[in-house]
């Protein structure tokens, strides 16, 4: 059911047969990857700037590995590449 949801609908779930619990899971998931737990968690209480500095670098250096690890994938996978060994099996 996941996999023919649809998380773009305003954050709505449809409840098929009465299923709440599969429904729950599913808002669940959604609002986890959206972000909406830590941006939660992180409202609840107060946040130190030392410890926002700390946390806003973490992020950025995150994402700045994640992008390059992704282009660092997407340029072994590609299928028009040369060999870079021709000649060894």
């Amino acid at each position: 059911m996941s996999n023919r949801h649809f998380p773009f609908i305003a954050r709505t779930v449809l409840v098929r047969n009465g299923n709440v619990d599969e429904a729950a899971r599913i808002l669940n998931r959604i609002l986890g990857r959206e972000g909406i737990f830590d941006q939660y968690r992180r409202t609840r209480y107060f946040e130190k700037p030392t410890q926002q500095r700390r946390r806003i670098n973490y992020e950025k250096c995150k994402a700045i590995y994640n992008e390059d690890m992704a282009r660092k994938m997407q340029f072994i996978m590609r299928k028009n590449r040369t060999d870079p060994f021709p000649g060894c099996i």
